[in-house]
């Protein structure tokens, strides 16, 4: 099983200062990389005492105030960001050997935003978010299907409202690793850290 890395480099000299501008091009790279699914990334949360779990969620967009996702705000990671609004996210480019981790405070976007991007969804994706009580166990899944039916019916201008407990996410980020697949396990890693106004960016070791 295992695999020799080799498709590339990361030096200091060849990374831009701002962590989110050298995302930016490590994402569109990866867009164009044939991947499956490029936005798809690790979604990890922590409860007050420090039981951790994660899940895959899709980014929903990023620039200098942070990455977005969105989600029901009663599911699981809804509660555990409510009592420990602190996150991290990983994003493995498999084709491209690179993998991004970020981590840092979490705080609801606002209404306007959530309400923007949850009608830019398609009908059958709005639907199933205002039908679905996310993460609470069901009676099989028919009781979802007869919900989504009942709010399908119930639509009398075609636009379905924003469900209260449903939005958006924005993790502030304070600390980003770059990391690049190398052979013989000698990773290229550099993290950027908050200094002041501006990044520290720091090599480690693999």
């Amino acid at each position: 099983m295992r695999r020799e890395y080799a498709r590339g480099t990361l030096a200091e000299a060849d990374v831009d200062a701002d962590p989110v501008v050298q995302f930016g091009r490590w994402f569109e790279q990866a867009s164009q990389a044939g991947l499956l699914e490029p936005t798809a990334m690790t979604l990890a949360t922590a409860t007050p005492d420090g039981r951790p779990s994660a899940r895959m969620v899709l980014l929903r967009g990023f620039d200098e105030r942070g990455f977005c996702f969105y989600t029901n705000y009663e599911s699981r990671k809804g509660a555990e960001l409510a009592a420990n609004p602190r996150a991290a996210l990983v994003f493995w480019w498999d084709r491209l050997e690179r993998q991004v981790r970020i981590e840092g405070p979490v705080a609801p976007t606002s209404r306007a935003e959530s309400e923007a991007y949850f009608h830019s969804r398609p009908p059958g994706s709005q639907l199933g978010a205002a039908a679905s009580p996310q993460s609470r166990v069901i009676d099989g899944r028919a009781p979802l299907e007869r919900r989504v039916a009942e709010l399908a019916t119930g639509l009398t201008d075609g636009e379905l409202p924003l469900p209260d407990f449903w939005g958006g996410y924005r993790l502030a980020h304070e600390v980003v690793e770059f990391w690049q697949g190398r052979p013989n396990r000698l990773h290229d890693r550099l993290r950027y850290r908050r200094a002041g106004e501006g990044w520290k960016i720091e090599r480690l070791a693999p």
